[in-house]
Formats: C-alpha cells, sequence, structure tokens
C-alpha cells in the first residue's frame, strides 16, 4: 500500500498546481482514448461535417463509468464518445443491445449540459454510419507515429465530438470544463447508493473501488497495477473469505476516487518524467518523483543532460588541463545546491520501476523510498565517482537544425551503457542499437547502482571494456563513445585506485603503462599518415583487441610496424619524432622487467591510461626540444580534423 499512498498523496499536491487543463492529470471518471475520427454537430444535433485524425491530435480525454473503463467481454458502453458499434443505430450487424445502452445512458445525463443534449439528438436519429460514408470515411485505416497506415474494422471506428453552439468559443467536449464537470457530478450521484466503506487513502468512508485504472503507461497499455477479476478461484487469496467479490473487502479497501486520483498521479509522473521511448514497446518504465511534486534530478539522465548548457564543452573552447574531474565536481555541486535549495532532508522521494508481463498484468519490479537528503548525495555520489570526458559525437538541434559536438566532462546515462555493453549492428544505416528488452534489463540492474549506492555489475563493465577494445568492429565515433562510457565504469568500479582524469605519470601499473604506450604508437602512426594526406584507421588501430588480449607479442608487431612511419615524421619533423621517442622510452622505462614480458590479458584500466596519454598529446605540442602546452592562438587539433575524414 505504499506506493499507492505516496501516488494518492503526490495527486493533492498536483491539485495546488495550476496548470493548464492539457497539462493536468485525467479527470475523475475520465479517460483517454484514441479517436479515429471527429464529428461535428450544432446545437440542435444536426450534422455538420467530419475529419479523420492525425497520430498527434488522437488522444481524447472521454468520460466513463466504473463499468465502461474496465469492460473486457461487457457490452458497457462510454457515456459520450464510443466506437460505432454502439452509437451508430444504422451500422450494418451493430448490437442493438449496445445501442439501446448507449442511448440510455445519454438519456439519463443530456439534461446535465447542452452538448451531451445535442449529441442524444443526433445519435437518436440513426444516420451515423451513413453520414460518415458520404464523407468516405470507410475504409478506414489509422496511421501510427511512423507513419504506418493499419486498417481499422467500421465497427471499431471511435469518434469524438464537437458541438457548435452560439457564443460559446469551445465546441470541442474533451476541453470543455462544465462538460468534464458534469459528467463528474452526475456519476457521483448515480453511485451514493453504492457500497460505501473505509479507504485507506483518505482514512475516510468513501465509494469503494470495484476496479482500476489501466493506460497507465499509454493510451492503449492494457496492464493494470491493481487487479482482481478472478471469480473462478484460480488465485490464491490467502484466509479471505471474499476472494470472488472484486471489492475485496477483508483484505484493503480503496475508494474509487482515491484509486482515480492516485493511479491518474501515477500516469501523469510518466508522461512528464519517467524513463521510456515513445518507439519502444513498454516494457519497462521507470520514474522518480518527489511526493511535494518539486523537480528532482533524472536518476537515468548523464551528466549531459544533467547539468544541460551551463556544463556543455564546445569543441572549439580551449582544451582544459589538469585534473578535470575537479572542475566537473565544482560544475555538478553548483548545479546539485539548485534542488538542494527546493528540497528539504525529509522530502519524500520515490523511484518506482513498472514491468508488464502480459498484456493484463503490471508489476512495480523497482521501488525505493528515500528522503531528499539521500536521494541528492547517492546522485551526487554516482554522478562524481563515474564522471569522465565523454565524447558523444555530432546530432542536430532540433529547433535550429545545426549539428553541434557533444563532449562533456560526466557520468554516462544508463541507457548508454547498455548501448556500450550490448549494441549490435541493426538497420540500414549500420547503427549500434539494443534490444528493446536487454535495454530495459540493463538499466534496471543499473538502478541500484545509483539509488543504493551498489556496486556496478562486475559482467557489465568487463563487457563495456571488450565492447570498446575491438575497434574494428566499431566506426570512429563510436568507439570514441565506448571508450568514455568504458573508462566512466572502470574508473567508478574501482574509484579506491583514485583515477583521475588527466595522465598520471607516475602510476606504474603493467595495463596503465601498456595503455600509454598504445596511445604514443598509435600518434606516430597517426601522425605520419596526416603528413602523408592518408586518411584512413591506423594499423595501431586494428590491432587493439589483440593487444589487450595478449599485449607483449602484439607490442613487438606494433613495434616492427612503426618503423616506415618512423622514417617519414623523421624527414618532415625530426623534432617531434625525437619527442614521441622520448616519451616512449620513458614509459619503456617505468615497466619491471617481470611485468612487462607477460603476456596476460589486460584490464580495463589499459582504455584509462590510453585515454589520457591521447589526451595529453593532443592538448601538448613539441618547441625547442621539449613539449609545452598549446595555446589558445594554435588551430585546432590536427588529429581532431584528420580522424573526421576516417570513415
Amino acid at each position: 500500500m505504499s506506493w499507492i499512498q505516496k501516488l494518492y498523496e503526490t495527486s493533492l499536491e498536483i491539485e495546488k498546481m495550476q496548470l493548464k487543463r492539457a497539462e493536468r492529470p485525467w479527470p475523475v471518471s475520465h479517460m483517454a482514448k484514441k479517436a479515429h475520427v471527429e464529428i461535428t454537430i450544432d446545437s440542435n444535433g444536426n450534422f455538420k461535417g467530419v475529419r479523420t485524425l492525425g497520430w498527434d491530435e488522437a488522444v481524447t480525454i472521454i468520460p466513463v463509468t466504473e463499468s465502461s473503463a474496465n469492460r473486457t467481454n461487457t457490452d458497457a458502453p462510454h457515456p459520450l464518445s464510443e466506437e460505432l458499434s454502439y452509437c451508430a443505430a444504422d451500422l450494418p450487424g451493430i448490437k442493438e443491445k449496445r445501442f439501446n445502452a448507449m442511448i440510455r445512458l445519454l438519456k439519463s445525463w443530456d439534461n446535465r449540459h447542452p452538448k451531451v443534449k445535442a449529441v442524444s439528438v443526433y445519435l437518436q436519429k440513426g444516420n451515423l454510419y451513413k453520414d460518415l460514408s458520404q464523407n468516405n470515411i470507410f475504409p478506414f485505416k489509422t496511421v501510427n507515429f511512423t507513419g504506418k497506415k493499419t486498417p481499422v474494422e467500421d465497427k471499431k471506428v471511435f469518434v469524438r465530438w464537437r458541438v457548435e453552439e452560439p457564443g460559446n468559443p469551445c465546441s470541442a467536449t474533451w476541453e470543455d470544463d462544465s462538460l468534464i464537470e458534469a459528467w463528474i457530478k452526475f456519476d457521483e450521484s448515480q453511485n451514493k447508493a453504492n457500497e460505501v466503506a473505509f479507504c485507506m487513502l483518505s482514512a475516510k468512508n468513501a465509494r469503494i473501488a470495484k476496479g482500476h485504472h489501466r493506460f497507465l503507461r499509454t493510451s492503449d497499455d492494457g496492464a493494470k497495477l491493481i487487479s482482481s477479476n478472478d471469480k473462478d478461484g484460480f488465485t490464491f487469496r490467502g484466509r479471505f473469505t471474499d476472494g470472488k467479490d472484486d471489492s475485496g473487502k477483508q483484505a484493503c479497501t480503496v475508494g474509487y476516487v482515491e484509486s482515480q486520483k492516485a493511479h491518474n498521479a501515477l500516469r501523469w509522473l510518466i508522461r512528464r518524467q519517467g524513463y521510456h521511448k515513445a518507439e519502444d514497446e513498454f516494457v519497462r518504465c521507470f520514474v522518480a518523483w518527489a511526493v511535494s511534486c518539486k523537480p528532482i534530478p533524472d536518476p537515468c539522465a548523464s551528466a549531459w543532460d544533467f547539468v544541460d548548457e551551463d556544463f556543455q564543452t564546445d569543441a572549439d573552447s580551449a582544451s582544459q588541463t589538469g585534473d578535470v574531474g575537479q572542475a566537473f565536481a565544482l560544475r555538478f555541486k553548483k548545479k546539485l545546491a539548485g534542488y538542494k535549495a527546493f528540497i528539504t532532508d525529509t522530502e519524500d522521494i520515490v523511484v518506482m520501476g513498472l514491468d508488464s508481463a502480459t498484456p493484463g498484468r503490471m508489476a512495480i519490479t523497482f521501488y525505493r523510498e528515500l528522503t531528499g537528503s539521500e536521494f541528492l548525495n547517492r546522485i551526487e555520489k554516482w554522478h562524481s565517482d563515474f564522471a569522465w570526458l565523454q565524447n558523444y559525437g555530432k546530432r542536430k538541434e532540433k529547433d535550429t537544425n545545426k549539428e553541434i559536438r557533444i563532449i562533456f566532462e560526466g557520468a554516462p546515462a544508463p541507457r548508454d551503457i547498455a548501448w556500450c555493453a550490448y549494441g549490435k549492428r541493426l538497420g540500414e544505416k549500420g547503427e549500434l542499437k539494443v534490444d528493446t528488452k536487454l535495454l530495459n534489463a540493463t538499466v534496471e540492474r543499473l538502478l541500484p547502482s545509483i539509488i543504493d549506492a551498489r556496486p556496478v555489475p562486475r559482467d557489465l563493465v568487463e563487457q563495456c571494456v571488450r565492447r570498446t577494445s575491438n575497434r574494428v568492429g566499431l566506426e570512429p565515433w563510436e568507439f570514441e563513445k565506448c571508450l568514455g562510457i568504458a573508462c566512466s565504469l572502470f574508473k567508478g568500479v574501482h574509484n579506491k585506485r583514485g583515477f583521475t582524469m588527466a595522465l598520471e605519470e607516475e602510476r606504474n601499473t603493467r595495463e596503465y603503462l601498456y595503455g600509454r604506450l598504445l596511445a604514443v604508437a598509435e600518434k606516430i602512426e597517426f601522425m605520419a599518415l596526416y603528413f602523408a594526406n592518408e586518411p584512413r584507421e591506423t594499423t595501431t588501430a586494428r590491432l587493439t583487441q589483440r593487444f589487450s588480449d595478449r599485449p607483449y607479442s602484439t607490442w613487438r608487431t606494433i613495434e616492427t610496424s612503426l618503423t616506415p612511419y618512423k622514417s617519414r615524421i623523421n624527414a618532415k619533423a625530426p623534432g617531434l619524432l625525437a619527442g614521441y621517442m622520448e616519451l616512449m622510452d620513458k614509459i619503456c622505462c617505468q615497466f619491471r622487467t617481470d611485468e612487462f614480458i607477460q603476456d596476460s590479458r589486460l584490464s580495463g584500466e589499459f582504455l584509462i591510461a590510453y585515454h589520457c596519454q591521447r589526451k595529453w598529446l593532443n592538448e601538448h605540442k613539441r618547441e625547442k626540444g621539449q613539449w609545452v602546452l598549446k595555446s589558445a592562438d594554435d588551430t585546432e587539433d590536427q588529429e581532431t580534423d584528420a580522424r573526421e575524414q576516417i570513415k
């Protein structure tokens, strides 16, 4: 009961917010349906016109009864907007039982509002199907968000209403607040005689809910969190003797209004701040919120999403040197302080995960209640411990359609970690994608690491390291993104080792030194190719996977292959080659003899060293026999420009 209690409390806070109608949760005794056509009539019930609805405007708030909202095998009609099988008297093969029930329900409350009266009058004329046919509505095909058209049976076509009244600019029935309130009051008056019992949420005597809301994640999601419609005794109900009664009086009683408000609040939260994608099958959904409805950081967001423009690093900006991890921590704490100013230490924070194994049943797969201080401290720890330089490539801004390069220092999002670990080449463009179920399962595995500060699953870290090492299977931009994510995970998991995002020249572990050697060797080959204007991937890059498995034997191959490239650089810039050789000799001298000749597999630490050494080389230049930091007047990094040509 804890989760529904928190949602009910949240609903009371939402009511205090001054929201527009489109931004509010569903009203009580209402739900959203995807309408197919919109019919316009006048206040006297005369047909004016009809139009089909697109994907982006189809979802419509409609009044419902408790029976119609939970109908499966019943013929309970909705009281206003409905399928043609209920409201078109002239539909071929119509069930008169459905149409008569619809008209009776309309007549019972059409005196409450003139728009309802107009719809009632029009439907009783029995010309609905004829009017639609004359306007070429049939055969009807609905269009989804991808643009795919799907045929819809005539009887399944769902209609909504516009009623044009003199002096009333609001013709849409779903936007008329007076009509919405009229149905809520009528539905309440019709159920006053129903059973009243003690509601566990409001702690008052109230009308008890016999059915609970569905459509929590989408407008066509039929899975329920609370369901007790097994009347055949297959479900074990413990010692309760009223098991066949949907109300479950002995177990727990929840008021109808209270249940509606709690479920509507959950739906509202998922729509605003839940983690899912519109094109996915919504197998799982994750949402975090403050019961007071105050803004909180999204635990499933990356540092780029979290800190926004005040922390985004432009590609043309001057390079950062030193321990940029400290710079990140200062920026991040400043952003976090904005949340702490509104969220008190004792604020109630809830994190919930939802999953449905079948179309009709939904389960809570992850649930945590935390105080404001606990939640913010754990979010801060996650983003601080797993902070690393991330390069997500380029993307187009929605507003300007301008390409921007996403480079930032911070923690990756769980969905990006899943992409790095399990991405597979799919589609015509050869993009790396992740299976929806695998993606959601990985996000759920990572949530305890973020919310409970538990260790990240070791197999996930190893998988990211292995995929990143396999450079030949990745496009250059994919490798750059995977490299930042793998380094972030390895650094966070081994936080006690004290890795920094700056080059640590005194660290002399075998993995770290081999990673540095790989970066220097790649730089030598790359600069030789750059001087010769040969835009191709380096031999070093192609041998990265083998190098990670057998570093000593592979290094001998790499070092031998560098001979012609050294000669090319020596002819163009002998001082630069001397600098590279000096750096390589210095790294080799730091090895212990017995460690250097070991050919056992390298851990993810070599990627950290590779990344740091490569960044150091990009930020320094050879001048007068020594390495110096590039100034702000230097041209753009040559390596960055050349890599853009390598595909």
